[in-house]
């Protein structure tokens, strides 16, 4: 497994959590080349805040350069 990009989506606030997927699924919309090969969800938390992350490994592809 080879990636090439890593993208990180973190919210702390109960209404970021919520938005959290969406937020996501609007990136893997927008970057329909990119190929995920993996991904890790985190959560941590301390008295106050609640922090869900998710970390996606990706490869996107890597354009060349010409040869003209």
């Amino acid at each position: 497994m080879l990636f090439n990009a890593v993208k990180v989506f973190c919210a702390t606030t109960a209404s970021d959590r919520e938005e959290l997927g969406e937020r996501v699924a609007r990136w893997l919309r927008a970057h329909p080349d990119a190929e995920v090969l993996d991904r890790v969800v985190t959560q941590s938390s301390d008295d106050a805040f609640h922090c869900v992350t998710i970390t996606l490994f990706v490869r996107e592809p890597v354009e060349r350069p010409s040869t003209s």
